[in-house]
């Protein structure tokens, strides 16, 4: 696998209210094998492909660092500076949907909402 580069698609997670049901709609529809990913008191679900077995997207419960998250499909992309980035995203008219969180130690990422509406992540992966 290719390293990701600044401004390309990172990841993509759903959030949904029954992470359950829908990683099992998914398996059936689209053929993605589920692999728990522990969160303490319930598992979201690392999707990944039926043949390689490498994650291709993740389904979340909203809870815990994802209960302030929006239900949809949510593409994150890399920055090189998360912080610059956040500003610059107050500055263009966006707006912050989530405060800069910690991802699996020193990876960071923030939510936002562009001028027009439309949702994403920005992740800044160490």
């Amino acid at each position: 696998m290719n390293k990701k580069q600044t401004g390309e698609l990172a990841w993509i997670d759903l959030t949904v209210g029954n992470a359950i049901e829908v990683k099992d709609f998914y398996q059936q529809v689209i053929g993605w094998q589920a692999e728990a990913v522990d969160m303490g008191e319930y598992n979201d679900y690392s999707m990944n492909h039926p043949e390689t077995n490498e994650p291709v997207t993740g389904i979340c419960h909203a809870r815990g660092v994802n209960a302030d998250l929006p239900a949809s499909w949510l593409p994150y992309f890399l920055v090189a500076d998360i912080e610059q980035a956040a500003k610059q995203v107050v500055a263009q008219g966006g707006e912050l949907l989530t405060e800069i969180k910690s991802m699996g130690g020193a990876d960071r990422y923030v939510v936002i909402k562009d001028p027009a509406g439309a949702a994403c992540a920005l992740y800044y992966k160490k």
